[in-house]
């Protein structure tokens, strides 16, 4: 199915956290008006500000590396007792350093942050720097070294004669139902972030391939408090470990927790049920049951009817399995008619050059046309479906691969193929497509 909506397990994330207004101008060539700049991110204060700044420069990636290069000369250790930057200097410079792909400078400045929070004694600013870091490695997929991060920060005592900042990881609770580790501690700010850390460390894990260690853990989170969050995790570590049926039935069971929760008012039911609803059509689809994941599909379609992405990817299951191509065709074209409508509202001034039809559903259209045999047709939507940046998948390139032999142009498909796999992701599914994609090239060569 085309993905055009999975939500995360956890919805951290350290950037989010921001919101802004720009400072800084740009830099100039020499070295002075650089160590200027660079020092004047300590005058940033608030959250907004640090946001505006960090978008006004995160597409400018050469001052950016020259930005950083001065930086670090100014921070040799992240140890170091004594820094010349702020906390909110430090966060900028970790940002800008993840955005140019800089990971050890990136990892140097978050460390910073950490060092700062500690001494600062606020549990929030711990987190942002923490759940930064551990994304940041994630993004890299150095996810052996996040999971090493959430144990740090799970672990992690603070104690310099002030009230503690303490992160627990027993689940040992004392007769007054509190954590008997810390029955003396007078103050426990960060004890909230722990399952939220749990979490991301349970990605970690999967990632790494190591399910039941990933598992073992969601089932110690659960003993110590079965929430539906907690088990909806459990369901997509069993589908990243390509346990269908136990994905599916776990999801069930979330949908129906959900519906329970006495916790959540009605709008948030709603959208909770719809996301995770969305989630096990997928996965339906990996069970190779399409009718059970076209009924969740057409129920969103039903509730949601100007949503492009349910339009689309009924229609895109139904293409894929040679299932109503005329019924799936007209969907695909409704939600590329919804999605022109919504970015006409969003920006009514965007030049007509800008305005880019969704690659995922342009790569909806091709493939059912291919389906239906209009293989001119099929290559030219899929020609425009690789246009999209944000539609570099190994499953759109072994479409248009697809069409191009259709056609007879055999060299087109095979360069399509080798260019698909230069976007192979980690997931299961991937790795299934990279298989099928290096013997289509094989059989054509």
């Amino acid at each position: 199915m085309r993905r055009t909506r999975f939500p995360l397990p956890v919805g951290l994330s350290a950037v989010a956290l921001l919101v802004g207004l720009a400072l800084a101008q740009p830099a100039r060539a020499d070295d002075e008006a650089l160590r200027r700049q660079v020092l004047a991110f300590n005058q940033i204060t608030g959250n907004e500000p640090l946001l505006a700044q960090l978008r006004a420069l995160s597409n400018d990636h050469a001052t950016v590396k020259k930005l950083l290069a001065e930086a670090n000369t100014k921070v040799k250790d992240a140890k170091e007792a004594k820094q010349p930057f702020t906390f909110n200097a430090a966060l900028l410079l970790a940002n800008l350093a993840a955005e140019v792909k800089d990971l050890p400078t990136s990892e140097k400045f978050y460390r910073v942050c950490i060092n700062q929070a500690v001494k600062l004694q606020s549990s929030e600013k711990l987190a942002l720097a923490y759940v930064g870091l551990i994304e940041t490695l994630n993004d890299h997929k150095k996810y052996a070294e996040s999971a090493a991060i959430c144990d740090e920060l799970l672990k992690l005592k603070v104690d310099d004669g002030k009230p503690r900042i303490v992160i627990l990881v027993t689940d040992e609770l004392d007769e007054d139902g509190e954590p008997a580790f810390v029955k003396d501690v007078k103050y426990d700010a960060t004890r909230r972030l722990r399952p939220a850390v749990q979490r991301l460390m349970v990605q970690s894990i999967t990632k790494q391939g190591k399910f039941d260690d990933a598992l073992k853990l969601l089932d110690n989170m659960i003993k110590a408090r079965d929430h539906w969050q907690t088990r909806q995790l459990k369901g997509w570590v069993y589908r990243e470990a390509g346990r269908f049926a136990e994905a599916a039935k776990t999801y069930e069971d979330v949908i129906e927790r959900i519906a329970k929760d006495k916790t959540l008012d009605e709008d948030e039911q709603e959208i909770y049920g719809e996301t995770y609803c969305y989630v096990l059509s997928n996965i339906y689809v990996d069970l190779k049951q399409v009718d059970k994941a076209a009924a969740e599909l057409k129920k969103l379609v039903t509730k949601r009817p100007n949503d492009p992405s349910y339009h689309n990817d009924l229609g895109y299951i139904w293409a894929d399995h040679d299932m109503n191509l005329e019924e799936a065709e007209k969907l695909v074209r409704k939600a590329l008619d919804l999605d022109r409508e919504r970015r006409k509202k969003a920006k009514p001034a965007l030049k007509p050059e800008e305005d880019r039809d969704n690659g995922a559903y342009l790569d909806s259209l091709g493939w059912v046309l291919y389906k239906q045999k209009k293989y001119k047709d099929a290559k030219e939507a899929l020609l425009k479906a690789v246009e999209d940046p944000n539609s570099q998948h190994i499953e759109i390139f072994d479409h248009l691969g697809d069409a191009h032999l259709a056609l007879g142009e055999k060299a087109a498909a095979i360069a399509a193929w080798k260019k698909g796999l230069e976007f192979v992701g980690t997931s299961k599914r991937d790795q299934q497509r990279k298989i099928v994609v290096e013997k289509k090239i094989k059989a054509n060569q």
